[in-house]
């Protein structure tokens, strides 16, 4: 999944802190990502009002005709004037951020057209509505703009002249059932999408019932109405065309990788690096899983049957929060004592998830600020707690994040240090728009939080840290199974099995684990493991050059203060900036 965010000329900073002190190149390189922003606007203002883009709460996304011609001249143009641009600018700095957004332009330019030439267009029309809606009535969104909330939602039911959305989807479908080499999308993805459904209309009427607003019973309700139609049409018009395989043509999943930000692993290296790197955990963890066994007084010391003893400490309801806060304060506590990372004196947020945004994100996440207009608001880490299923499956509940020995290594990734820092950083450093927007790739910012688990490691008590081994030998099955999978070597219900068996996972974060390498974002999950291999690589190397001057708290402020730059870039700012400035401090 690739998130485009944006900042205005000037990034706000987090309640409490003060405002960064913005270079010159960086108003000017904002200035020139603007020339994107307005593509993103144009043809998708929800994502574009989300991070930030004011002027555009009231609209909703493009489906008029001719999407793709319309779309794809927007961005060429947009190219163009920022070559344009680039043949004027000497700033070295501001030259870097305007690769980045040609390069960004461009990367959307090749995924359109390939999605156009090979894939039958599908819209699941349910997400796309609660994802619109819940945009504009997030609570970290300032009331004054919640209320376009209730405009958009006539928008998409069809009030005030407008076209319902659903109809405008099912005709850029139908305009395309007769062109040949398309394939649809795959069956098990339609079937877990008319599932969620009705998760999503339900979720859009809990968040307006909680918001205060009035007046959206009406529209609400036709949008019920057209949703449920819409879903039978899918299901008598796209199930039929649906395809059994689940694996995408190859341009596409190669493309998939370029942009998550793998570029110069081939699947296969990338699977022969993953595979060593998993059995090196897995023997790590048969070393430290009889010492945790030992300690707990458990009868087996293999390392699946100590997690699964672990597992058994759940913890459920009120005191799930409570647990997750205790075990942040304790990191926080780590991280000063230790001198690892610059923390922020504010606290960091942490919720249970709906069970609408259950069924988008059936996994933990980080819910970003947005980073236009910054004015307190901050990233929220997010539990799920249960796989919505579909016909024939049920509802799937997981035991992997509710259980002490758990919480320490998903607080690190998606708290602090990890996602949470990460975001915040940006903010308060006052981060380009290049750098924390048109830079953002799975790699770019995976990476940063799984090097942040491993930091914190060594500081968490036995049980946490084999946990944390088992999520660092996750990230690694991820990075072989994901292009397994996708080039047919193995099958959804073996890569089911093995995570299993061998990670230790429970079926409903195997199954979360399967879909997602198999439909909901093929081969996202390779990014982790490649972009915590970047920057341990990119530390040794400031290691080495620095020696006992080497600062890990400074070296990680500087990292982060980066914004979410690829990791040849990091490295060059590393060796061009942090080394040097290192080497002067003596």
């Amino acid at each position: 999944m690739k998130m485009r965010h944006a900042a205005a000329a000037a990034l706000l900073l987090v309640c409490g802190l003060a405002r960064a002190a913005v270079p010159a190149w960086v108003d000017e390189s904002n200035r020139n990502a603007e020339v994107l922003l307005k593509v993103i606007a144009e043809f998708n203002p929800e994502n574009a009002g989300e991070i930030g883009v004011d002027g555009f709460d009231e609209q909703i996304v493009d489906l008029r005709p001719k999407l793709y011609e319309r779309s794809t001249a927007a961005t060429r143009k947009a190219v163009a004037e920022l070559e344009a641009i680039k043949a004027k600018t000497r700033d070295a700095a501001v030259l870097q951020d305007l690769d980045i957004l040609i390069d960004s332009a461009q990367s959307t330019i090749v995924t359109a057209r390939l999605d156009h030439e090979l894939m039958l267009p599908y819209y699941s029309v349910s997400s796309m509505t609660f994802s619109g809606i819940k945009a504009l009535l997030d609570p970290r969104v300032p009331k004054e703009r919640q209320a376009a909330a209730l405009l958009r939602l006539r928008r998409y039911a069809g009030f005030d002249g407008a076209t319902p959305l659903v109809e405008l989807a099912r005709v850029r479908s139908e305009e395309r059932f007769a062109s040949k080499g398309l394939i649809g999308p795959y069956r098990g993805e339609v079937e877990q999408d008319l599932a969620d459904a009705p998760r999503y209309v339900d979720g859009i009427g809990e968040l307006f019932a909680q918001s205060g607003l009035h007046g959206y019973e009406a529209p609400l309700a036709a949008l019920r109405q057209q949703l449920s139609d819409y879903n039978a049409w899918v299901q008598q018009q796209i199930l039929p065309r649906a395809r059994a395989d689940h694996r995408l043509p190859p341009a596409l999943y190669a493309d998939n990788l370029k942009q998550v930000g793998v570029t110069d692993l081939a699947p296969d290296e990338l699977i022969r690096r993953a595979q060593l790197a998993f059995v090196e955990i897995q023997n790590e963890m048969r070393t430290l899983a009889p010492l945790v066994a030992k300690e707990k007084g458990f009868a087996s010391t293999d390392y699946r049957d100590v997690i699964r003893e672990l597992k058994k400490d759940q913890v459920s309801g009120e005191a799930i929060l409570p647990l997750y806060r205790d075990t942040l304060k304790a990191i926080e506590d780590s991280i000063r004592r230790d001198h690892i990372v610059t923390l922020p004196q504010r606290e960091a947020k942490i919720r249970l998830a709906s069970e609408a945004e259950s069924a988008q994100v059936p996994a933990p996440f980080m819910s970003p600020p947005r980073l236009i207009g910054n004015t307190g608001e901050y990233g929220e880490f997010v539990l799920p707690l249960n796989v919505p299923g579909r016909a024939g499956r049920a509802d799937l509940k997981t035991d992997d994040f509710t259980y002490k020995a758990g919480a320490w290594t998903l607080t690190a990734h998606e708290a602090r240090p990890g996602h949470e820092l990460q975001f915040a950083a940006m903010i308060e450093k006052g981060v380009s728009t290049a750098r924390a927007v048109f830079a953002f790739n799975s790699v770019n910012a995976e990476g940063w939080a799984l090097y942040a688990e491993a930091e914190m490691k060594p500081t968490f008590p036995l049980d946490g840290q084999l946990i944390g081994l088992q999520l660092r030998l996750m990230r690694a099955a991820r990075a072989f199974l994901d292009p397994m999978v996708n080039l047919g070597r193995i099958t959804p219900d073996e890569v089911n099995a093995f995570l299993q068996r061998e990670v230790v996972l429970s079926p409903g974060m195997a199954q979360s684990e399967t879909d997602r390498y198999v439909f909901r974002s093929p081969g996202q999950a390779t990014a982790y493991f490649v972009g915590y291999q970047a920057i341990m690589g990119i530390r040794a190397k400031a290691e080495l050059a620095l020696g006992d001057r080497f600062d890990r708290q400074r070296f990680h402020d500087f990292i982060l203060g980066q914004g979410l730059l690829p990791p040849k870039l990091l490295d060059q700012a590393v060796v061009e900036q942090f080394i040097p400035a290192e080497q002067a401090r003596r």
